[in-house]
This record gives C-alpha cells, structure tokens and sequence, in this order.
C-alpha cells in the first residue's frame, strides 16, 4: 500500500511539475510579443513628414508668392509677356491740351504686335531736324510714381510731353521736323512727324518735360 502511493505521489509531483513548465512557457511567450521595440520616436517623426509636407495650403503658398502691390504684379507679368519692343509698337502724337502758359501734348504708344507686352516708366523724346539732328536738350522727366503697364494687342499708353509756349516764355525757339519717341528700356525710336510748329530749345524757360506712362491714349 505504501508502495502504491509512492509512485502516485511522484506522479502528482510530475504532472504538477509539468503544469508549471507550461505556465512559465507561456508567459514567456507573452512577454516575447510585447518585448518587440516599438517604433522609435524618429520612425514615427519620419511617418509624419509627409503629412506635414502635403499640410502646407496650396493658395496660402500661391498668396505667398504673389507680390503685393500693383507695379510688383504688373512687373511679373513683364517677366511672363516680355516688355513692349520698339518694333512691336507705334508711336503717335495727341492733340494740343493748352492750359495755363503751357503746351501740352500726349505721347502715345500703341502695341501693334500680336502678344501681350509690358511697358514700364518714361519713354524717350527727342526733336530733331530734317538731318536727324537733335535740338535742344532731351527733356527732363516729371516727377511721378511709374507703374508698369500691359498692354494687350491694340492697347495703348501715353505719356504728357510739356513746355512753356514759347511765345510768352521768350525762349529761343526751333521748328522740327519729327519727334522721336522711344519705348522704355529701349534702343530704337520711332519717328514721328511733328506738326505743332516751333519748340523752345535754349534760353530761359526752355526746359521740356515728360511724365511717366500711364494706361490709354491721353488725358
């Protein structure tokens, strides 16, 4: 009888022995899956990244890239369209707009060409004689705040040429032939036919002045 439960003892002792291997077994198991790195702050950082680059508001970067005021506009289109080239355009001189001792004419630019171009400050003028002589002095410039300016095919800007008339200032006079007028940021002028009788070119008062182009064909 003694003998009997010996072994069964031994056999409890076993089974037992076996079920807490199997405990253990499996704990270690658990804890093998949870003991797997997760992802590290930098993955994760990494992961992101992309997200963030998408985030940005494609009209706030648009906004952003876009100058705010009107000549830095206009001056992006000039770098889009290509300022106006002298053999893009026509040149022609307005009717007579007398006021106060003064003579004063529109310059007027015109863009012949089949592409959009851009003009920007004041254009060059000159009188000159049958000879292409130049007489007198080239005019000053006006004061003004310049802008630049499309101009679509057919569009127009014009600039004031003004002087005293000669007959109240006293200046010495001469009578031209043709004006030329160049675009701005240009070589080559166009020559008109001047009209308007005599123009001061010495003396007191003699001085010619011309202001910065505006949109249109005059005042």
């Amino acid at each position: 009888m003694a003998n009997t439960s010996q072994p069964v003892r031994r056999t409890a002792l076993l089974a037992g022995g076996l079920a807490v291997l199997g405990l253990l077994s499996a704990c270690g198991s658990e804890n093998g899956t949870s003991g797997t790195p997760p992802p590290s702050h930098s993955a994760r950082a990494s992961d992101a990244a992309p997200g963030v680059g998408t985030a940005t508001d494609p009209g706030t970067a648009a906004a952003a890239g876009t100058p705010s005021d009107t000549a830095g506009s206009a001056s992006a289109s000039a770098r889009t369209d290509g300022r106006c080239h002298t053999s893009e355009m026509r040149a022609a001189v307005g009717r007579l707009d007398p006021g106060a001792g003064q003579r004063n004419f529109p310059l007027v630019l015109t863009n012949t060409s089949k592409r959009t171009c851009t003009v920007y400050g004041y254009p060059g003028a000159a009188f000159v004689d049958a000879s292409g002589k130049q007489l007198g002095p080239d005019p000053e410039r006006a004061p003004g705040s310049p802008e630049a300016l499309t101009l679509t095919p057919g569009a127009s800007a014009w600039a004031g040429l003004s002087f005293s008339s000669p007959e109240i200032s006293g200046a010495r006079t001469a009578t031209p032939a043709a004006l030329l007028v160049t675009p701005p940021d240009e070589q080559a002028s166009l020559k008109v036919e001047w009209t308007a009788g005599a123009v001061p070119v010495g003396g007191n008062a003699s001085s010619v002045s011309v202001t910065a182009l505006e949109a249109g064909s005059g005042p």
